[in-house]
Formats: structure tokens, sequence, C-alpha cells
């Protein structure tokens, strides 16, 4: 650990807040490692391949080639005579592994989109950028692997337009060796130690120069000059188409263009920063991060065009005292203002301290402080402070405005508002996905068992998109994930980490359940005093109407029962019946959905009436309206993406069709083809062994969550069937 600083409060127009987002193998954790590097962050360049990535740190990550946890660092970069401060956050690329882009979103302020010049614009490229659309995060596009065989830019652009409803804006133009036949098409190998099919440079479009790596440094040093003669005509069109998309979005460099003015590049970063910040373009560059091409150009633009915390204008709240309003409480993000700051990640260190990573909107949270948690209604007392490198920390005494940092020994939770008590306010919180897939796990001894329990909570804290229950019936331990590998992950911990020796059951599907049509339930729970002068009497009545929504509209609870029927004292209690119904579920015990509950009427006994009468009352009146109410059985539907060779697309899509998946569409590129595809994800587990063996290990595949839908008949009462007996 690095000893604590005590640095001088940062201009909050030189904080730069990015993540890096793609799809699995996309290059963006070696993109990270790149950055890093030449901003001197780091002194070496870790490789994904061997293990020694900066921010693929936990062991799981290091041994699998993949990224499982978002991790965050800090780093600077001088452009133009100014120090950027820029908090970067590498988020994972598998699907399993959302949670981690979800909540870094919800607190960065500009991302850096990676895709592959070969693979395209893939299933979790669409992914990653709706969950950036949803909180119009400001964006660049990097497109990636530019030296691999079979790189076509033009089309990746072309797909982001497609699949994405982007409009990047292309502000470089590659340069491939002479010798190489065409953009998007098997190029012969150049003859020096750079790229297998000659990509050695990059024309910028703004100043109109040529950068060159130079040959056998493997891209580590370049050259900037004219452009080659040859390359003009080309270059001046690409400039021009450049210019066309920029002045369709900005109206001022519009008027400059039309005017025939001449256009400096000052004034052409300054539209495309206007456009980038409005989320009406993406300016987009080329690379090779693996080979060092390109990266000083990407982080010459992270500073150009994504926004500073200052651009964002004042951060919204609301009342904590009233959570479901309109936000109606705004700060500055200035340090003068009160704090306002939310926390978002959870992690717990070697130590076993809980590490609580926040980014501060506004005021400065500062070593010693005593801060309000507003979403709990707690005071919280802060005893340390740290900025993060990856799992390596440096002592700070306070994160002031627009950066992010993390609290030691706090606790705290994801999503959590922490402001100054003086000037309370509620953030919005960050979205939580609901897991699709749960296993049985059952401890060895009861040693295992104790120390089980203690980890599953530790980790449910790290990770709110993991659950642990209990089951009602069998009493087994059932943890739930967003799929077989997020479960994986989950387990190989308990044993590495905790020592829980335990067996683990076979993968379950979330099921849930809904209605189908509206219908009412009365339930009055009456139980006569004893005339022995025993306990009193207990009386609750509750009549509630439920009628089924929209696909995804998850449980509406309304109470609309006159205070004189239900008294306010007990409404509480009839929410808590009803609420417990909701997840226990109905007919095969899976948690209900998609419908709407109103509390209408009842009564009450002036002696009698108390709160377990109404809560058993408010259960029973519910699931006498939802037996009437057609209930049905809901799965997860899977949107999957194979990716395989031409000659193995019979097999993909015969062991589709036996999986009950129905085929969206097919594209074609030079070689392979794209299957999209829906399928449930009951009939998913073991696919990629089963894809493996049918494409001779050829194949690749990625799975999201796309819908839940109702179970087949025949399914439906063979579920039901096998809970009755």
């Amino acid at each position: 650990m690095r000893s604590a600083t005590q640095t001088p409060a940062l201009d909050a127009r030189l904080i730069r807040n990015i993540g890096i987002m793609a799809h699995v193998d996309a290059g963006k954790t070696t993109t990270t490692e790149r950055i890093l590097f030449y901003s001197g962050a780091t002194s070496r360049m870790g490789e994904v391949d061997d293990g020694a990535a900066t921010t693929d740190w936990m062991q799981q990550e290091q041994e699998r080639g993949i990224s499982i946890t978002a991790a965050a660092t800090t780093f600077r970069w001088r452009r133009d005579g100014e120090s950027f401060a820029v908090n970067l956050i590498d988020t994972p690329g598998h699907v399993d592994f959302t949670m981690e882009v979800e909540r870094s979103l919800r607190v960065l302020d500009g991302a850096i989109a990676v895709f592959c010049a070969v693979s395209g614009v893939e299933s979790q490229s669409e992914t990653v950028w709706r969950q950036a659309d949803k909180y119009k995060t400001p964006r660049l596009a990097f497109i990636n692997k530019c030296d691999r065989e079979g790189a076509d830019p033009d089309r990746v652009l072309t797909e982001m337009r497609a699949r994405l409803g982007a409009t990047p804006i292309a502000i470089q133009m590659p340069m491939f060796s002479p010798h190489a036949p065409g953009v998007g098409t098997a190029r012969t190998s150049s003859t020096g130690p750079l790229a297998h099919n000659g990509f050695g440079g990059v024309i910028d479009l703004i100043t109109r120069r040529a950068r060159t790596w130079d040959e056998g440094s493997f891209g580590a040093t370049f050259s900037d000059g004219p452009i080659p003669h040859v390359r003009i005509p080309a270059a001046s069109r690409a400039r021009e188409q450049m210019l066309e998309v920029l002045a369709e979005l900005d109206d001022e460099l519009m008027a400059a263009w039309v005017g025939g003015r001449d256009l400096p590049p000052e004034l052409i970063r300054a539209a495309l920063r206007r456009v980038t910040l409005a989320g009406r373009g993406v300016p987009t560059l080329v690379g090779s991060a693996f080979r060092n091409q390109g990266i000083h150009n990407l982080l010459d633009a992270v500073v150009d065009f994504l926004p500073a915390p200052s651009d964002l204008g004042v951060v919204r709240g609301r009342e904590p005292s009233d959570p479901l309003a309109a936000p109606t409480l705004a700060r500055e993000p200035a340090l003068s203002a009160p704090l306002a700051a939310l926390a978002f990640k959870v992690q717990t260190d070697a130590g076993n301290n809980q590490l609580t990573f926040v980014r501060v909107y506004a005021g400065s949270l500062r070593v010693g402080d005593t801060v309000l948690d507003a979403t709990r209604n707690n005071l919280v007392e802060i005893p340390r402070l740290v900025r993060m490198f990856a799992n390596h920390r440096e002592e700070i005494s306070q994160i002031e405005t627009g950066m992010i940092g993390a609290i030691v020994g706090a606790k705290l939770a994801t999503g959590d508002t922490i402001c100054d008590p003086r000037s309370p306010i509620l953030l919005d919180t960050i979205a939580i996905p609901d897991p699709v897939m749960g296993i049985a796990v059952t401890p060895e001894t009861q040693e295992d068992h104790d120390r089980l329990l203690i980890s599953l909570e530790r980790l449910a804290i790290e990770d709110p998109s993991f659950r642990v229950r209990t089951d009602a019936e069998s009493g087994q331990i059932v943890i739930s994930g967003m799929g077989e590998l997020h479960l994986e992950i989950v387990v190989d911990r308990l044993r590495r980490e905790f020592n829980v020796n335990a067996s683990v059951g076979t993968p379950q599907v979330a099921y849930r359940e809904t209605i189908s049509t509206r219908a009412e339930g009365d339930h009055k729970f009456v139980r006569v005093a004893s005339s022995l002068g025993g306990p009193r009497g207990e009386y609750g009545h509750v009549q509630v109407v439920v009628e089924p929504i929209s696909r995804g509209g998850g449980f509406v609870y309304e109470n609309r029962a006159p205070a004189s029927e239900i008294p306010d004292e007990f409404t509480r209690a009839v929410e808590a019946g009803i609420g417990e119904a909701v997840a226990r579920g109905v007919s095969t015990s899976h948690p209900l959905t998609d419908l709407r509950v109103q509390v209408v009427g009842g009564s009450f006994h002036p002696v009698d009436s108390n709160l377990y009468a109404f809560k058993v009352a408010g259960a029973k009146a519910f699931l006498a309206a939802v037996a009437k109410a057609g209930p049905v059985i809901l799965e997860p539907i899977m949107s999957l993406e194979v990716v395989t060779p031409d000659e193995h697309v019979g097999d993909v899509l015969g062991d589709l069709h036996s999986r009950r998946g129905k085929v969206a569409g097919i594209t074609a590129r030079t070689g392979v083809q794209t299957v999209a595809c829906f399928v449930p994800m009951a009939s998913m587990f073991g696919y990629s062994t089963d894809l493996r063996s049918a494409t001779r290990g050829r194949a690749t595949y990625s799975m999201e969550l796309d819908h839940y839908a109702e179970v087949p008949t025949q399914i439906r009462e063979s579920m039901t069937s096998r809970v009755r007996a």
C-alpha cells in the first residue's frame, strides 16, 4: 500500500471518469493495459494470455483469461500542456457479469466502446451499448485488432449504424500496406514484424497528418508527418465524409462549412466535443492494442471529446423521506456544495475490511467525516479513504468533487447515497438484474455450514445480482445468479477463498409465475377468544383485486382501501403478507411477477384486530385471487448468438431446433455465419460442450436474458405434477 497523500484540490475541468466496455475477447483489457503503460501508471504491460494483466487481478481472472469484476484505477495524461486526471474502470465483457457493467456506467461520465475489426458488433456489444444508452453516457469507439486478417473497419462502422442505432464519426483512416488486396479481405502478410495484414499507420482526418508506427519497434514508437501522396485522394474523401456527418449534427460547424470558411482542427474538435456530449455522434478511432498501435490517439480523444464532471451540470436527487417522488433537489458539481456521493461497488480486501467504491458528485468526502447514508437513514463514520489502482491502493485524505475513490471500513451497500446530514439528498440508485439460474449447495460438515452462511452473506453484499435463499420445503441452501459461469465462479471462490467444502447440485432455472386475467380475492381471518380467560381473539379482513400487466412490469402494489375499513396501522402488515406470498409463488413455488395487486377493502375489529391477523388475511386473500386469475408459469428466454464456420451451420441449426430454439436471423461473413436465436434457458445447460463437439471446437457463442415467456402446456403440466408429488 502506498503512503497517505495530501493533494491539492483538482480542477473538475481536468477530470475524466471513463469506462471501457466491449464484447468478450474484443481486446478491452489489452487496451486498458496499454493505456496504463503509456500514461505512466504502470512500468510494464501485462498480457491477458499470461495472466499478468493489471486489472485482471483475481486468481480466477488470471486462470481463465477473462474479466470477472470491474477494476478501477487512476492515471494522468498530458494534453496541450495540461495534466488530466483519468479514473478508468475496466468492465467485464461476459454477460454473466453484467452487474459490473451496470454499476460502473451508473457513475461514469464517458465510455470507450471497443470493437473487434474482424468480428464487428457482437451480441454483448449491443448489451453494453444499451446500458450506456440508459444512462445517456457519451462514448468513443475504438475499432481494435486492425492488424488481423479479415479486419474491416468500414464494415464495423456499418454494423454500428445498423445494430446499435449509433452515428459513428470516423476521425481516422487506417493505412494498410500497399500490397494488401483491400480492406475486409484476407491480406498477404507484410515483410516487417508489424501487423499480419500490413496495418502500420493512421491518417488523422482532423489535422490531415499521418501517423506511422516504426517497423521493428512492435508499434512502440511512431512518427507523424504529411499524408503519403498516394493516399491523399482517399484521405480527402474520408475527411469530406467526416465533415458531412458532423455538419449534419452540429449547426455551428454546418454554418462554417456551408459558408466556405476554413475549418481548422480546433473548430472541428470543438464540434466533435459538442456532438459527443449531446449523445448525437460517436468519434471513432482505429488501432491494434496488442501491437501498441493507436493508444496515444485514443487517450488524446478521451480528454478532447469525453466530458468532465463540470460538463454534466447539476446532479439531481430526491428528498430521502419520499424516495418515489420526482427529483426536486439539485447539487452543483463544486467543492463548496454539500456532499452528494453514490456507493457503486462493495469489495472485501485480504484483511477482511470492506471497501466501498464511491463517486463524489458534489462537495468532498474527508477522513473523519460523519455522513448520512440517505438510503438507510444511518449516520456513517469515514475512518479511511483510498485511491484504487486495481487491487493496490493509496491512502488519501479526501475524495473531491468529480473523483472516484473507496472508503475503508464503513458499512455501506451498492446503490447507497451518502450526503451531508445537514443537507440530505437521495440520488438514483443502481438497477440490479434478476438472476436466471440457481443451484443447491450442500455443506459437508456443520463447520462448513457455518462458514458457508458467512461466506455467502459476504458474496451477496459484494455482488447484488447474486442471491441466496433457503428452500422452505427441503431446507437446502440455493444460490442464484446470471448464468452457469457466474455460479461456477462463486462456487470456486467458496472453495478457494473461504475454505468451504460443499457439494453442488444440478442447475435450476429461475422460473416465474404470473396471471392471465383479472380476479378478486377475499379472506377474513378470525380467531375466537378463549372463554377461559386465555388470549383475546384475532381479526383481520382483506379484499384484493389482481390483474396482469405487461411483460417485464414486475410486481406493482397499490393500497386503495379506505382507512375506515383498514386503519393505517395495519396497512404495512397487509403489504408484508402479500409481498411474502408473491415471493413464495402459488403452484410451483416460483415468485410471481408481471401483476398488479390492489387492496380495495376489508374490515377490522376495534379490540381483536392486530398486525398478525391482517398479514395472514392479506396473504390468503391474495392467494385466493391468484387461484381464480389463471396462473401460468414463465421461463427465461435467452438471446443466443452463435458464430460458426460455414460447414457447421446445419449442425448448429439442427441442435438449436431440438432445444426449442427460434432462429431470428443468419448473417454471413467471409468463412463464418452468425446465427441469432431465441432459446429457453432450460434447454441450454451443457450447450458449450455440445457446441464444441458439433463444430470441432471452432464455433463460439454468447447468451443473455432477453425476456420471460409462458412455458408450453406439456412442460407446465410436467412441472406442476412434480410439485404435487
